[in-house]
């Protein structure tokens, strides 16, 4: 057998034997919150128009940057085979570096307390 279809029957097993446990072991007893149209935690008696706050949007927009940074650096490991390593390795770490220090100026400067 060659590595291609180990390498597909491993995933298929493993990805078959993940999907099982999530039906054997999710608790499948919804409660009233569940339940609820408004899971998300606004009160759904009061108005439907009241604002959200930036800093929700703020975390939704880090999130999706540091989620596309990991589609950034996937191709990583097959650059490694180019002719010239050195550089993919030193615009990664560039990449890396911007996106930390971006990250901890958000930080110091308090973007991320949730609590006002």
């Amino acid at each position: 057998m060659n590595m291609i279809m180990l390498m597909m029957t491993l995933s298929l097993a493993l990805s078959i034997l993940l999907t099982a446990l999530n039906f054997l072991l999710a608790q499948m007893t919804p409660d009233s919150e569940k339940l609820s149209p408004y899971e998300c935690g606004f009160d759904p008696l009061g108005s439907a128009r009241l604002p959200f706050s930036i800093r929700f949007f703020l975390v939704a927009i880090l999130f999706l940057l540091f989620d596309l940074e990991i589609a950034l650096l996937l191709p990583l490991p097959w650059a490694i085979q180019l002719h010239n390593p050195t550089l993919t390795l030193t615009w990664t770490s560039m990449l890396i570096l911007l996106l930390t220090l971006g990250l901890v100026y958000e930080w110091l400067q308090g973007g991320l307390e949730w609590a006002e």
